[in-house]
């Protein structure tokens, strides 16, 4: 059987300068593209050589909305230092919650400014 691998994922934000800027603190990320896209919006790629978040901006900054949950429940990030990461999360004006330690690591959740849920684990602190 072929093995795979999580490549990107695309979302839609109301702000794609924001969310970048955000999780390249967050994450240490690079921006590996920007530019122009579908239905006339502006997107721009973050992350690793091998795996990153497309942060999509349609016209106007004007989203569509899911119900949480549909379809997206939330995405998570591995991050090696938990503390550090909540506190540039808390730096944004965002809210940590849902605290939790168990195997295999500690983890705490949060929503950025559009509600997308995003989960920061550590594995290793």
């Amino acid at each position: 059987m072929p093995s795979a691998r999580l490549e990107h994922v695309n979302i839609s934000v109301s702000d794609a300068e924001r969310s970048a800027a955000f999780f390249t603190e967050l994450c240490g990320w690079h921006e590996r593209w920007r530019g122009l896209a579908i239905d006339d919006g502006f997107s721009i790629h973050l992350g690793t050589e091998n795996h990153y978040i497309v942060f999509y901006t349609p016209p106007g900054g004007v989203l569509t909305r899911f119900a949480k949950g549909m379809p997206l429940q939330h995405v998570g990030i591995e991050v090696d230092d938990l503390a550090a990461a909540e506190q540039i999360v808390i730096a944004a004006g965002l809210e940590p919650f849902n605290h939790a330690d168990y195997e295999p690591g500690r983890r705490f959740y949060f929503y950025d400014w559009d509600g997308i849920e995003f989960e920061v684990v550590s594995y290793g602190d």
